[in-house]
This record gives structure tokens, C-alpha cells and sequence, in this order.
């Protein structure tokens, strides 16, 4: 059975920085992205970040709110995904989410659709 699971979350101030990680188990072969998506209350999951795990230095995708601040990577060794986030702002305050997909439907991050596996998701919370 597919597992992901998420770790890193926690409460941090303005400018502060925190790592998520995304350790993923049983992925099929079929699995090409994954990505980072998150959510608050009331509004739709939005992607964060992705990168193609299928290429050997990972192409990766960035939502425009995030560039240059956050940074997604991978641990072949490990079946690990990273993301690095810098220079956090309390509007990154979030349930974090891990994915996982094989393809997706628009250039970028893709569509919280095409994620096939989730993890449980972990909590950031930035304060000003």
C-alpha cells in the first residue's frame, strides 16, 4: 500500500525558516511527480511546489507565491521529498500536504486532481 508521510511542521515567526520532508513508501513505477500542496480553511488545496522524481536532477515547479523562498528536493537514497522553506510569511501559514502522480494536467505544479496518493499532512504556522 502507498504511503506518504509528512514531517517537519511546527510554528515559527515572519522571516523564520522550516523543512518539510515527505517519506514515501511502496510508489509505483508509474509515479513521475510529487508535489507539496496546502490548505487553509475554507479555501481550495494550492500547490506549492513539485518536481519530476523520474529525471536524474529532478525538474522542479514552483507557485509564483513561493519562488525564491521555498525549494523542493529529493533523497533517491532515502524515497524522501523535500521542501525547504525560507523566509516564511504568516499568508504561508498552512496544512502542508505530500502527493504523488504520474502526470499532470497543466504545466507547473499541476492540479490537486492529478495527485493520485496524499499524505496526512502537516501544520505551519507563521506569526508576525
Amino acid at each position: 500500500q502507498v504511503a506518504l508521510v509528512e514531517a517537519g511542521g511546527g510554528s515559527v515567526q515572519a522571516g523564520g525558516s522550516l523543512r518539510l520532508s515527505c517519506a514515501a513508501s511502496k510508489i509505483p513505477s508509474s509515479v513521475r511527480y510529487m508535489g507539496w500542496f496546502r490548505q487553509t480553511p475554507g479555501k481550495e488545496r494550492e500547490g506549492v511546489a513539485a518536481i519530476d522524481i523520474r529525471v536524474r536532477v529532478g525538474r522542479t515547479y514552483y507557485a509564483d507565491s513561493v519562488k525564491g523562498r521555498f525549494t523542493i528536493s529529493q533523497d533517491n537514497g532515502k524515497d524522501t521529498v523535500y521542501l525547504q522553506m525560507n523566509s516564511l510569511k504568516p499568508e504561508d501559514t498552512a496544512m502542508y500536504y505530500c502527493a504523488a502522480a504520474p502526470r499532470v494536467s497543466v504545466a507547473g505544479v499541476g492540479r490537486a486532481s492529478d495527485y493520485y496518493y496524499w499524505g496526512q499532512g502537516t501544520q505551519v504556522t507563521v506569526s508576525s
